[in-house]
């Protein structure tokens, strides 16, 4: 890890962040970079959420990029701070700089790896060890792929793209440039279709469609996006898929989408651009969600979305305000049961009372 002076990091910031204010030494030496509740002298960390503003007092780091709007009246006297308007997005520009991308692939093609004789391999991509690739595959400049990795005929791959261990990608699905895919995951396997027989058994439903990603997609570690049964599944530019996440047939994931965590989509779902989807969330097919709508974690999506810029939450996913009043009531379910059953109590003794008198 490099060494920089906290001079550094703010030149660096304020090219990006032009509002960047400095307080504290510019030849303070930041040898590391740390959690805010772990951080020691020589390091730098940061504030973003308000759940760490409890360390601001606390903590023993050097350095903090924190907002502007940050009370730090009781920060340490010594510790220096970064002040901008997004301490998250600074913070990950600095960890960039802290973190330059590590060159540990081989260049070339490793002797294990196995690729036909109508594959075009760009002289630039690196091929690890024991990697299959199939016919009429296309590996573009730049790209990595990582031990036991396999790509099924007529697949095309980009330029820069990073392929991670064991994974697997079926035949004739479309990579774009600079996307990442992380170990485990497997792109364009059948998609979820079979049709009931008289006799109970499953008819299996070819699945002849493709899967397309486009440039700048990042797929997390045992992702599965299924091939389209006619057609294509297709994943916008700069989607961002977590771990886990399932992908069924014919689906679409829009621009600039984020998908935490074990969420899945049933087949023919189509999620617009600039959405943000929690962990395990669950979509039934054939429905459709507009741009920048927010799900949170374990939602049930059981309709079309219709309406840009949402936040909902719960099973059937509501409207948020909507979703916690409901579920401020239900808070209350027990103590209203217990009112009920004292005047259903108060009732029949009035009733009684009635009956004696008459």
């Amino acid at each position: 890890m490099p060494k920089l002076s906290l001079g550094e990091i703010y030149r660096f910031l304020a090219e990006i962040f032009p509002e960047t204010e400095l307080i504290g030494s510019q030849n303070l030496v930041i040898e590391s970079i740390s959690p805010i509740e772990e951080a020691q002298a020589g390091s730098i960390s940061f504030i973003a959420n308000p759940k760490y503003e409890k360390f601001l007092s606390q903590t023993k780091a050097s350095a903090l990029v924190v907002s502007k709007k940050l009370d730090t009246q009781q920060a340490p006297q010594e510790l220096a701070l970064l002040k901008v308007d997004d301490p998250y997005s600074a913070f990950v520009f600095v960890l960039e700089r802290f973190s330059p991308p590590r060159d540990i692939a081989p260049q070339g093609i490793h002797p294990t790896a196995v690729i036909a004789s109508s594959a075009t391999v760009h002289p630039t991509a690196r091929i690890g060890a024991y990697c299959v690739i199939g016919e009429n595959v296309q590996i573009g400049a730049n790209t990595i792929l990582y031990p036991h990795t396999t790509i099924l005929d007529g697949t095309v791959i980009g330029d820069a793209c990073i392929l991670y261990p064991q994974v697997t990608i079926y035949h004739d699905c479309q990579i774009g440039h600079r996307t990442i895919i992380h170990a485990g995951a497997v792109i364009g396997a059948d998609g979820f279709g079979f049709a009931p027989q008289k006799d109970s058994s499953f008819k299996k439903i070819p699945q002849i469609g493709r899967v397309v990603i486009e440039d700048d997609v990042e797929i997390g570690a045992n992702t599965c996006i299924d091939r389209a049964t006619l057609g294509e599944t297709i994943i916008r530019k700069g989607a961002k898929l977590d771990n886990l996440v399932q992908v069924g047939h014919n689906c679409s994931v829009g621009t600039n989408t984020v998908i935490a965590s074990q969420a899945g989509l049933s087949g023919s779902t189509k999620i617009g651009n600039s959405c943000m989807i929690g962990g395990q969330v669950g979509f039934v097919g054939h429905l459709e969600v507009a741009d920048r709508v927010t799900l949170g974690g374990q939602s049930g999506v059981t309709k079309s979305l219709t309406k840009p810029g949402e936040f909902l939450r719960g099973s059937p996913a509501k409207p948020i305000r909507e979703q916690l009043r409901q579920e401020a009531m239900l808070g209350k379910l027990e103590e209203m049961m217990r009112r009920i059953k004292e005047l259903e109590k108060q009732l029949a003794e009035l009733k009684t009372e009635n009956k004696t008198t008459t």
